[in-house]
């Protein structure tokens, strides 16, 4: 894992030209695509922003839970992660489900829902990072 201190984390993005609203994402060498659906103006080709935000909660808890559990011997066979963003009334929450698979004890469940509030990315959801923002120098127009 890489030092606590100098961790930073570079997603891209880029709007796609066709459709109303496709973006590109490239993380390292992995690339995927966003929209909007289509009852948002969007082309619904792909997941929306808040569906990834969503999609990284589930996936960061099933492997932090998925690499404690080997870490401690545990016959943890499978995790399954929901996941749902609410607003109302001005109030937001996400209400996250989990699903262990596999002959664990009483203990060892309980201990993994712990381990689940716990994870990177349930850390920086809760405490509501900050974030900066700026313009970058303008850059020239590129052919149609």
């Amino acid at each position: 894992m890489p030092d606590e201190q100098l961790w930073t984390v570079v997603a891209r993005v880029e709007s796609l030209r066709s459709g109303a609203y496709p973006t590109s994402i490239t993380a390292r060498e992995h690339t995927i695509v966003a929209d909007e659906p289509s009852w948002n103006g969007g082309g619904d080709t792909a997941p929306a922003p808040y569906e990834l935000l969503l999609a990284a909660l589930a996936a960061c808890t099933s492997i932090t839970m998925r690499m404690y559990a080997a870490r401690k011997g545990w016959p943890l066979e499978q995790v399954s992660v929901g996941a749902a963003y609410q607003r109302r009334d001005g109030d937001e929450r996400i209400r996250r489900t989990i699903e262990l698979t596999g002959p664990l004890d009483d203990d060892q469940r309980a201990r993994l829902v712990e381990i689940a509030g716990r994870t990177p990315v349930t850390r920086t959801l809760e405490r509501a990072v900050p974030i900066e923002t700026r313009l970058a120098p303008t850059a020239p127009s590129r052919p149609a």
